[in-house]
């Protein structure tokens, strides 16, 4: 288990910026204890996942399109080359989206284990605490027992001397 969130190690993260809201979770394996094929999956589905990038494909296509329509074109109007390099790009996207799910998958898995073995941890605690206040309640009883023998000896005695 990690040590837990700070002030500090909050204040450092929102100025690092991160974009991951797992990266403090005491479950969730981050830095140096995820894989290279895990950090590179978090890292084109932030990249990916985001508005730059969606308006950086726009302005390539449109550039694409305008260099090939208007000056000399390489890649003339069908756009050939344009079709088989988004065909390319469609199936890495594919791919990399089944990536970045397998590790949402095994994020959810860690937080799952997590939860059961604190949930697991608090049970027994509860089932120690049912036991102590049983156990005080007896302790209790018994002392109530005892004070009441002890008044009623009080008034025996009390009446014994009269």
């Amino acid at each position: 288990m990690k040590s837990p969130v700070t002030w500090a190690t909050t204040k450092a993260w929102k100025r690092q910026k991160k974009s991951s809201h797992w990266e403090f979770h005491p479950a969730v394996r981050t830095g140096d204890e995820r894989t290279l094929g895990e950090r590179s999956a978090d890292i084109m589905r932030h990249g990916m996942g985001s508005w730059p990038f969606v308006f950086g494909f726009m302005a390539f296509m449109a550039g694409w399109m305008f260099f090939n329509v208007a000056g000399k074109p390489f890649d003339p109007f069908p756009f050939i080359l344009l079709n088989l390099i988004l065909s390319t790009l469609a199936g890495l996207q594919g791919a990399i989206l089944l990536i970045a799910a397998k590790r949402a998958d095994r994020i959810a898995s860690e937080l799952a284990a997590y939860h059961l073995e604190v949930s697991e941890t608090a049970n027994d605690h509860l089932r120690e605490l049912k036991l102590m206040m049983h156990d005080i309640h007896h302790i209790m009883a018994e002392l109530d027992y005892l004070k009441n023998k002890k008044a009623s000896n009080g008034i025996i005695n009390k009446t014994k001397e009269n």
